[in-house]
């Protein structure tokens, strides 16, 4: 008898293995994607600089105790918006024509904080206003008493003549014989010498003075330029106005509006329109003695004269090589070395019109 039972063989599975790319693949991008979160956290010791607002600085005056005058023309003060920078922020501002990278150091003192830095930025910008209302208003036949027992440095940057050299809380008096009184005449002073020559300061340290010899060194922002290496302020400053002047410089610091602001109570205070109702920009500090002295930045405040519309650009004579080096688009550039220069050139303005 047949056996009608069979045996049955064992079925072949019929699943398959993924594939593993996949997971790779995630792994990586997942890796990626940490590896960019951490990048774009990790602050770089570099600087961005780039075109800043341009405000029209009439609008920022308030004046009182003296009868004021139509303006018919526009003057724009110029800034550089600064920027820490990340790997990806850095990759675009190299690829941008209109933004400087710069090491910070070269701006900031390692030693600062970002806030000591703002604070600093802002009482040179509060010392910049009074050394242009003492011009101004001098310049219009104001009797004004400007005092100050000297200039105190308030940091050292790394890697300059003033390291070991100067220390926080020196009071300088003299340059080179000629007695500074307020934070701007000295930066002035020290600016009419050269990358190179050895300059004697006359510092107050505790209760002693000292001659210091300091031989200067290109500045690490202004090519070409002279530095000693240390942020100044006014020691005791005291000033004395016939009339109430005040600036809104809002959150903008550092001391190169001084020019600008100069011209604009100049100019509310004059009968005649200074700028014949064109669209002045400029840049530059300003010295109670009226010399307009060099500043950071020049391109990208260049470049935003240009945006805002300016048809004359002022900037110092000792940045003018610089800032014809920006892309200027429908504007002259004009170099000026004192605020008597400034007013000379708008009235030939004036006068073509």
């Amino acid at each position: 008898m047949l056996d009608d039972t069979s045996t049955s063989q064992p079925e072949r599975s019929t699943q398959r293995r993924l594939p593993r790319w996949p997971f790779a693949a995630g792994s990586m991008l997942l890796a990626l994607a940490i590896v960019s979160v951490l990048l774009w956290n990790v602050e770089l010791p570099y600087l961005a600089w780039s075109p800043g607002p341009t405000p029209e600085v009439v609008d920022l005056l308030t004046v009182r105790g003296a009868e004021q005058y139509p303006v018919e023309g526009d003057l724009y003060m110029l800034t550089v918006s600064q920027q820490d920078l990340n790997v990806y922020e850095l990759l675009a501002a190299v690829a941008d024509p209109q933004v400087d990278v710069l090491e910070r150091i070269a701006v900031r003192p390692i030693d600062v904080t970002q806030e000591e830095y703002q604070r600093q930025s802002r009482e040179r910008m509060d010392e910049s206003k009074v050394a242009a209302i003492s011009v101004a208003l001098d310049r219009l036949g104001y009797d004004v008493t400007v005092e100050g027992d000297g200039v105190e440095v308030v940091s050292v940057l790394e890697g300059t003549p003033a390291e070991g050299t100067l220390a926080t809380g020196d009071i300088i008096t003299a340059v080179n014989g000629k007695k500074v009184y307020i934070g701007t005449d000295a930066v002035a002073e020290i600016s009419t010498f050269g990358v190179g020559d050895t300059i004697t300061l006359t510092v107050t340290r505790a209760e002693d003075v000292i001659e210091v010899p300091i031989t200067l060194i290109e500045h690490t922002q202004n090519a070409g330029q002279p530095m000693v290496g240390f942020t100044p302020a006014t020691h005791n400053a005291r000033f004395v106005f016939p009339i109430d002047v005040e600036i809104d410089s809002s959150n903008i610091g550092g001391p190169s509006a001084g020019m600008m602001y100069t011209l604009a109570i100049i100019n509310v205070l004059t009968p005649e329109d200074i700028t014949g109702g064109f669209r002045i920009a400029g840049t530059g500090t300003i010295s109670t003695n009226g010399d307009v002295g060099p500043i950071g930045g020049v391109r990208q405040k260049v470049v935003g004269a240009t945006l805002s519309g300016a048809q004359y650009i002022l900037v110092p004579a000792a940045n003018y090589e610089e800032a014809l080096t920006a892309d200027v688009v429908g504007a002259e550039i004009v170099a000026v070395s004192t605020i008597d220069d400034a007013l000379e050139f708008l009235a030939t303005l004036r006068a073509a019109a």
